[in-house]
Parts: structure tokens; C-alpha cells; sequence
């Protein structure tokens, strides 16, 4: 007993020693605590990656137009978390005051949004004329039949109001389902607005950013809802919400990784949510201290009843294991990557769903890599796979090959990015399209296992695309907007391609207009990454620079062109709201009405915070 009192008595002596050298070295010479350095933590932490910025990661200067609340997400849940690790709450406040020169004060209320409707929305339409879902139809074609609005009406397209999000950040794509239509958000809030004038009719907050479009449908038997909601979130958790009230009624997070996260849209088929699993685990892997890596992309199948998973099926079907240790010992693990991040692609006739996977992340051999794949709906097993390219294997900023977690063998990070889209050809085959950031298109033949009906090159291709978030097809032909933010001028073809989808051909070509940037800051660019959308003869393409445009599916010729990023707007709900980059989601059309996000700037160019709706002369 004497021992174990001299043991705890010691013990106690320690723990106070250990208290008091930290208060100590917690205060300065006056007594007075010392806050947290934020440049200091910021040249420690941050500055090797961004005031060296490639590829994808953004430079100082586009970080300090962030809110403060955006640079406190990414570094305790988002992609910078591993850089944050064991940092205290002031002093990653400390970098997020320091980048942004603003104090954080927290997202906004959603039962404080301003601009309410005067009255509740009406009962939601199905059958209405609307934009449901990332790619309009189970297809993802992309294409609007019946937009209310003439290809000879698109030039006179002018705003009819704009919605300011919370934060300075748009990175989802408006869903219209008859009068109502659902934003999601930087900050974490789905949003339901009356699509003709902007009122709010409710917003929910679910904790984590979301980006992935909403799918709403009538609700399944015994539920209280009338018709469901379905997202996304970054924190890989599937939500379902009353989609007339917001109310919640379900949510399940479908996968564990620190860094899991869901950025395609999740897809409906008979009472089956499909949902592709992503991650920005290759993000976070350049440490030698960190086990890169561990993440496998999938699709998971829940049973929307009861909100439960039935099936989740990985893209990397090799078992994953320790396979080397790096130059400081750090074991690694392999084969890891193949995320999912766009909306998979449903063949109801042939009982499978068709999605493109992303870069391996380690040396590790894998075939689920870089791949369409396609799954089979009720089991979840892989029907065929066809890997385009082998050895991508890739992490961002990694200058030596093999040093540290950089794979030996160095990929360019090639991923298929855009949601493939299924047609029918003349003669009654079908068809399946394929766009790589590699600026490669491929057909693919459904019934022999994927077999490569043909590929045409359209650009040399980059990390940021190439093809990099959507492209669209009628019945005939298929439109595709390249990216290529980065590369001489010689070799960067940004600009709008159509395509014959019988065989590849060539049908016009119409480049990318030189970039006028308002906000005149680095990385502004006329790459066209953002999704296109179709309606009977006009494609809608954004780009990094801001201009939304219109093109005559006939010939190429842009016949509308408007700079959203020009001038700040006066927002329905009361707000200012800015315009900037045009990235990943793109326009909404439906009811004579074009809806389109404008200030993605995550990676290239401006963020901004604005919805805008146009219409007909604005009216």
C-alpha cells in the first residue's frame, strides 16, 4: 500500500509538472496567454503545398477569398485534416483568420433564412416538366425534351433573380422538380426554393458540405412523407428528407474511411438508392508518415424503406494487404483508390448500373482502376470490368517518384470523372459513352463485356481534364466540353466537340473564347471542366472563367453568352451575391427557365455564392 501511495503521489507530482510547463509555455513574458501564431501554423503546416500550388491543389491567394468558416472544414473534416492533426481549435482558427483576414462566426440558421414563400408549396408533381436528378434521366444523357424554351428564345435569356448561398462557395447543381427546386451547399444546407421566384420554403442542415444533386421520388410504402429527398454528404452519409417539409427520416453513413465521402449523385431505381463512394484520401497520403493508403471506391444499394444497406460492392476487387514499407519505415497497403465520384448509370434491361472509376492511389496492381464497371443491380456483383489504363497510380504533390508514399510508377491521373451515358444507336444497339480526363471518349459495347467500339482523342488531356465532369448526348450526336485548365497554348484545346455516337466522327469543333476574368487572379481560365446540358438544338457549357454560354447544336456557333462572375447581384433572400467560377454541376433547364451555380473555385478560379435563374427577358 506504501509503494502504491508513493506511485500515486509521484504520478500526481508529474501531471502537475506537465500542467504547468504547458501554461507556461503558454504565456508570454507579460502573464497574459499567448493566441496561436496563424502564419506561423500556416508556414508549418500549409505553405509547402500552396505557395508551391500544382494539379489541384489552390494557391494562398485563392484560399484567402474562402470563408473562414470553409478553411475551418477543411482542415478538421474535409481534405486538409491530416495536415491538421493534433492542432487545437484556436490555433486552426488562428490559420483560418490568418488566410482570410475575417473572424468565423458560424454557418447560417436555416430557420433564419430571409426571403420565406407566403405560403407552403403546393403538392409536388412528378409528372411535371422538370431537371430530377444529376442527369435528368436514368441514362445521364443530360438532355431536356420539353424545356419550355425555344432554341430561337435562348439569346434573349436574361436573370430573373438570383439565390446568395450561405458561404462563399457553389459547388452542387440545382434539382427542379415541377415549381419547387432544391439547392445543396457549401455549408451543409439543402435548400428548397420555389423555382420561379426564389422564396425559401425550408432548409435542413446536415452537418458536412454536399454536392451531389437531389433526387426526389414518392416515398415508399409506411413512410410519413408524402415524397423523399435523396443526397449526399462529404462525410460519406446518405440522407433522405421529407422533400416537402425538409423533415429528416433517415440517414446512413456508407463508408468509414477518415476521408470518405460522396460526390456523384446517388441514383434511384425501383425502392434501390445506388450511391457511389469517393474520397480524397490521395490528398492526404504525401506524408511518410501516413499508411497510404486504405480507401476503395464502391457503390452501395440501400433499401430506401427502411434507409438499410444491402449491398456494397468495391471497385478494387483485389484483396488489399501490406505490400511495402516507404524510406521511413511507414508500412503501405495496396491495392487502394478506383473512387467512385460521379452518378452511376442505370441498364434496367440488362440488370446492371455502369460507373467510372478514378486513379489506383499505390504501386499495388489493381484492374478496378481507371475502369468502367458494370454491377450487377440486385447482387451488386461485377458483371464485366474494362480498365483503359493500367498504372495510374497517383497522389497529389508528389515531385520524385518513389520517394516517400509517391508511387514508383507514376500515373497522370487519368480518372473517368463524367457519368457514362447509355444510348441507342440507328440500327437499335446500344451504346455506352465514356469520357476520360485523359481527353479520350470511348463507345463501349453493353453485350460483349465492354468491348471498345471505338475512342476518339480530343485533347491531350490533364489532371483537371480533358473531359472532366459531364458531357451530353441527343439521339444522334454527343457533345463534349474539354477542360485542360493547364499546358502551352499549343497543346490546350478547351472548347466544345460534337460527335457522330454511330462512330466517333467529328461534326464541328468550337473553341473556348479567350478567358476574361473580372476578379483578375491566378488560375483563371477558359477550361470548360463544368457538366454540359442539352436541350433540342442548344448545348449550355460553362466555364472556370465564369461565361455560361448557349451553342447551335447545328454548326457550333455560340448564340448566347453571359458573364455570371461580372458584377455582384442583389439576391432574393437579401443578401449580396457573387458570381465566379462555372465547375462540375451544370445548368438545370426546365419550364422555360435556365438555373445555373456560379463561384465553384475549390480548385481553379473564383468562388462565389450565387444561384442565378434565367429566363426569357427575365421575365
Amino acid at each position: 500500500m506504501k509503494v502504491s501511495a508513493k506511485l500515486l503521489l509521484l504520478s500526481l507530482l508529474m501531471a502537475l509538472a506537465c500542467c504547468w510547463a504547458f501554461i507556461a509555455s503558454a504565456q508570454d513574458p507579460m502573464g497574459k496567454d499567448a493566441p496561436p501564431d496563424g502564419a506561423k501554423l500556416y508556414e508549418q503546416r500549409c505553405a509547402m503545398c500552396h505557395d508551391n500550388a500544382q494539379d489541384r491543389t489552390p494557391p494562398k491567394a485563392m484560399l484567402a477569398r474562402r470563408s473562414p468558416e470553409e478553411v475551418i472544414a477543411a482542415l478538421t473534416t474535409g481534405s486538409m485534416k491530416t495536415q491538421a492533426s493534433g492542432l487545437k481549435e484556436l490555433e486552426i482558427r488562428a490559420i483560418a483568420v490568418y488566410l482570410t483576414g475575417k473572424n468565423p462566426n458560424g454557418v447560417i440558421d436555416p430557420s433564419q433564412l430571409a426571403n420565406r414563400c407566403a405560403t407552403p408549396g403546393g403538392p409536388i408533381n412528378l409528372k411535371a416538366a422538370g431537371w430530377n436528378g444529376w442527369g435528368a434521366d436514368s441514362d445521364n444523357t443530360r438532355f431536356q425534351p420539353k424545356p419550355g424554351l425555344k432554341p430561337e428564345d435562348v439569346s434573349r435569356l436574361k436573370v430573373k433573380w438570383v439565390f446568395a448561398y450561405p458561404t462563399t462557395m457553389a459547388i452542387g447543381q440545382p434539382t427542379v422538380v415541377g415549381n419547387r427546386l432544391y439547392a445543396t451547399t457549401d455549408s451543409g444546407q439543402v435548400i428548397n426554393l420555389n423555382a420561379e421566384t426564389g422564396c425559401t420554403y425550408w432548409a435542413v442542415s446536415v452537418g458536412a458540405p454536399v454536392r451531389t444533386a437531389v433526387t426526389v421520388a414518392p416515398a415508399p410504402a409506411g413512410s410519413k412523407a408524402k415524397f423523399v429527398a435523396y443526397f449526399g454528404d462529404e462525410r460519406a452519409t446518405v440522407h433522405a428528407v421529407n422533400a416537402e417539409t425538409g423533415e429528416p427520416l433517415w440517414k446512413i453513413k456508407v463508408d468509414d474511411h477518415p476521408v470518405g465521402r460522396i460526390t456523384g449523385s446517388p441514383v434511384l431505381h425501383k425502392n434501390r438508392l445506388y450511391v457511389p463512394v469517393s474520397s480524397i484520401e490521395e490528398a492526404i497520403s504525401r506524408g511518410d508518415k501516413y499508411e497510404c493508403c486504405k480507401f476503395r471506391g464502391s457503390i452501395v444499394a440501400i433499401d430506401v424503406a427502411t434507409g438499410k444497406q444491402l449491398w456494397k460492392s468495391f471497385s478494387i476487387t483485389e484483396e488489399m494487404k501490406p505490400y511495402k514499407k516507404n524510406s521511413a519505415g511507414t508500412q503501405l497497403y495496396g491495392p487502394a483508390g478506383a473512387a467512385i465520384w460521379s452518378a452511376p448509370t442505370i441498364d434496367a434491361k440488362r440488370g446492371v448500373l455502369y460507373a467510372g472509376t478514378g486513379n489506383s492511389y499505390t504501386d499495388a496492381p489493381t484492374t478496378g482502376a481507371d475502369a468502367i464497371i458494370a454491377f450487377d443491380l440486385e447482387t451488386g456483383k461485377i458483371r464485366w470490368q474494362n480498365q483503359v489504363l493500367p498504372n495510374d497510380n497517383y497522389i497529389m504533390n508528389c515531385r520524385q517518384p518513389g520517394v516517400g508514399n509517391c508511387p514508383k510508377e507514376a500515373g497522370p491521373d487519368y480518372d473517368f470523372g463524367s457519368s457514362p451515358i447509355l444510348r441507342k444507336l440507328p440500327n437499335g444497339k446500344d451504346v455506352i459513352l465514356a469520357g476520360q480526363k485523359s481527353g479520350q471518349l470511348y463507345a463501349l459495347d453493353p453485350d460483349q463485356q465492354g468491348k471498345k467500339l471505338w475512342e476518339v482523342r480530343l485533347s491531350s488531356g490533364t489532371a483537371l481534364g480533358g473531359i472532366e465532369w459531364g458531357f451530353t448526348a441527343d439521339k444522334t450526336n454527343v457533345y463534349v466540353p474539354i477542360a485542360d485548365p493547364f499546358g502551352a497554348p499549343e497543346v490546350r484545346k478547351p472548347g466544345l466537340t460534337a460527335l457522330k455516337i454511330a462512330n466517333g466522327e467529328t461534326i464541328w469543333h468550337t473553341p473556348a473564347p479567350p478567358a476574361k476574368c473580372a476578379w483578375g487572379i491566378q488560375r483563371c481560365s477558359n477550361a470548360q471542366s463544368a457538366a454540359a446540358s442539352l436541350i433540342p438544338g442548344i448545348v449550355f457549357s460553362g466555364t472556370s472563367d465564369g461565361h455560361l454560354r448557349a451553342y447551335d447544336t447545328r454548326g457550333g456557333k455560340i448564340v448566347w453568352d453571359f458573364d455570371t462572375a461580372a458584377q455582384p447581384y442583389n439576391a432574393v433572400n437579401g443578401k449580396q451575391a457573387k458570381g465566379g467560377t462555372i465547375d462540375a454541376g451544370g445548368a438545370t433547364i426546365a419550364n422555360g427557365m435556365v438555373y445555373i451555380n456560379s463561384g465553384y473555385g475549390r480548385i481553379l478560379g473564383m468562388p462565389g455564392n450565387a444561384l442565378i435563374a434565367f429566363s426569357v427577358d427575365g421575365k
